[in-house]
């Protein structure tokens, strides 16, 4: 089985920290700016036969949406070279980057992403119990700053 990784933003120099979670682990230190970050690991997961996550390390909130593992500004610089080359091959550059993007969206890996602090969690037993991108739950979250305690919004 492959290790659990956690990629958290200093929020310091806006870098990528990367660890694997471990129920004693108390801080991370950024390798570019040396800033320590706090983490709550020992609510945030349940340990066990397969380790679950249950809250963020990082601000403690219960809101997550799964994605495909895949890098979004790649997904529209390709869109955009596709777009442009249409013009010479009338159209069968989108139909290539359909193609492609269908070949790697078989392949890839779903992550879970925090909505409030954007943390991300790779290769999680249980990312498939966690809904997809919501926009109005993401909106609620980030503008109003609303704690929906992983329930999600039931209309």
């Amino acid at each position: 089985m492959e290790k659990i990784s956690v990629q958290i933003t200093c929020p310091s120099c806006q870098s990528g920290v990367e660890f694997y979670p471990a129920a004693e682990k108390t801080h991370v230190d950024c390798s570019i700016c040396r800033h320590v970050i706090p983490l709550e690991m020992h609510n945030s997961f349940q340990y066990g036969a397969k380790i679950e996550l249950q809250s963020c390390p990082c601000c403690q909130r219960k809101d997550f949406y799964r994605q495909k593992d895949f890098n979004r500004k790649i997904g529209v610089i390709l869109f955009v070279i596709a777009a442009i080359l249409s013009i010479w091959t009338y159209g069968m550059s989108l139909v290539a980057l359909y193609l492609l993007d269908l070949f790697l969206f078989s392949r890839l890996g779903e992550i879970v992403i925090c909505y409030n602090c954007q943390t991300i969690f790779r290769k999680l037993p249980n990312a498939k119990s966690f809904d997809l991108f919501n926009h109005e739950m993401n909106d609620r979250i980030v503008y109003s700053g609303h704690n929906f305690h992983g329930q999600g919004i039931k209309h």
